[in-house]
């Protein structure tokens, strides 16, 4: 599911946590985890990272993750949407990382200083803090990203899930069903259907609604497009099943979404 902070306007989304428990989920953003006390476990598609002090797990735009807490924790966690950054661009539209995981890299004390202050500037206002904001931003995640070894497939995730996310991102605006990835990629839809309850803890079905109630949340936010047309642009075949989707993760309706983030807002 797409998880709660998906739900704020703002472009950075910060705070500090003691228990990382958070159920299967993905959104436009890019999701970074500093860790700094105890252990965790992260989950990135089928990746199944084992986080220690001074671990950084990092999720890209549209990636399936979660975590699993054991144990009280202290860590970092930055959400930032990826249109604040456009020095990063070419970096995030093409392959992924070979590992979520990044060792050591929460111990870097550039990024450690730059989280900290982004968690103490809670809701920038004016113009010179919000600028101040972006600037950390991609400090922190210019450093991280330096960090990662870039692959055009996970070495260490089945190249059948990868290949099937891939085609989803790509035809999230088109027919998808577990019959349509069979006869697409030749991948049994058994299988599919297994990786993704088992592994991913989320079923299929919530997996595309999930990915294309995150491209309508970008449209509500970002034009005056229709309601009707928004529900067309992004899949979804009747506008009764993309409220029920929409409230299901959102838990308001898209139309109460875009009020609460029009950027014209006082």
């Amino acid at each position: 599911m797409i998880a709660f902070y998906e739900k704020k306007s703002s472009p950075v989304i910060v705070w500090e946590g003691s228990r990382l428990n958070i159920a299967a989920h993905l959104h436009h953003h890019l999701e970074l985890v500093l860790f700094l006390e105890g252990k965790s476990l992260a989950f990135a598609d089928t990746e199944r990272c084992e986080l220690e002090p001074g671990d950084a797990f990092l999720a890209f735009p549209e990636q399936i993750h979660r975590y699993e807490s054991h144990h009280k924790e202290r860590y970092f966690v930055l959400i930032v949407d990826p249109d604040l950054m456009p020095e990063l661009s070419t970096l995030l539209t093409g392959p992924l990382p070979e590992s979520a995981l990044l060792k050591g890299a929460a111990s870097d004390p550039l990024v450690l200083e730059a989280a900290a202050a982004l968690v103490k500037m809670k809701d920038p206002q004016t113009v010179a803090e919000k600028a101040m904001q972006k600037g950390l931003a991609l400090t922190v995640f210019g450093a991280i990203l330096a960090r990662c070894r870039l692959s055009s497939a996970r070495a260490n995730g089945p190249q059948a899930f990868r290949a099937v996310v891939d085609y989803c991102t790509k035809h999230y605006q088109s027919e998808l069903s577990l019959s349509v990835l069979e006869r697409e990629l030749h991948v049994s839809k058994y299988y599919v259907s297994h990786l993704f309850s088992e592994r991913m803890q989320i079923s299929f079905n919530d997996y595309v609604n999930s990915l294309r109630v995150a491209h309508a949340c970008r449209y509500l936010r970002s034009d005056e497009l229709p309601v009707t047309e928004i529900c067309s642009r992004v899949g979804f075949s009747t506008l009764r099943t993309f409220n029920r989707a929409f409230q299901k993760q959102m838990n308001m309706t898209p139309s109460e979404y875009r009020k609460a983030h029009r950027k014209d807002k006082p």
